[in-house]
């Protein structure tokens, strides 16, 4: 996911909140030779619909043409977060405090890589996970991925 304040993320929240979505994240992958994808994660109290995700879409498209902040081809792909939500942004670790979350850091801390437990808070760039009968703290630039886990 792209850091809260690179280029993708200012100009995608710069349309996506003033159209009443929260934004989740931005994702930006090649795919080889057959070009990148730009993927942004929208949401809404109410939840996402497909016409949600096309309005975003079109308006999204508009200011990256005029911006034109990647080289190349890309496909824009603009979806909901899932069950499975991405956590991104400091402000996501500390609204779903007290909720379920699988976090794979960048390297490993105390020869661990991937944590599963339940976000016990978030303060001053760290996150606290309760896991494996402690509380570890782990630095937020730490982690490579972060994720809610479900209750099915």
């Amino acid at each position: 996911m792209q850091p809260s304040d690179s280029t993708l993320t200012r100009l995608a929240r710069g349309v996506v909140e003033p159209m009443g979505y929260e934004l989740v994240g931005v994702e930006f992958f090649q795919r080889g030779a057959a070009g990148a994808t730009l993927r942004v994660y929208i949401d809404h109290p109410r939840g996402i619909t497909l016409d949600d995700c096309t309005a975003v879409s079109h308006q999204l498209s508009g200011v990256l043409d005029v911006e034109d902040p990647l080289p190349g081809h890309y496909d824009l792909e603009v979806s909901s977060p899932g069950l499975d939500r991405p956590l991104v942004f400091a402000e996501h670790y500390e609204r779903f405090r007290g909720h379920r979350v699988r976090i794979r850091l960048a390297e490993k801390i105390e020869g661990r890589r991937n944590l599963e437990g339940v976000l016990a808070g978030f303060e001053a760039g760290t996150i606290r996970l309760e896991a494996d009968g402690r509380v570890w703290e782990i630095p937020l630039a730490a982690v490579d991925t972060a994720r809610l886990v479900p209750d099915l």
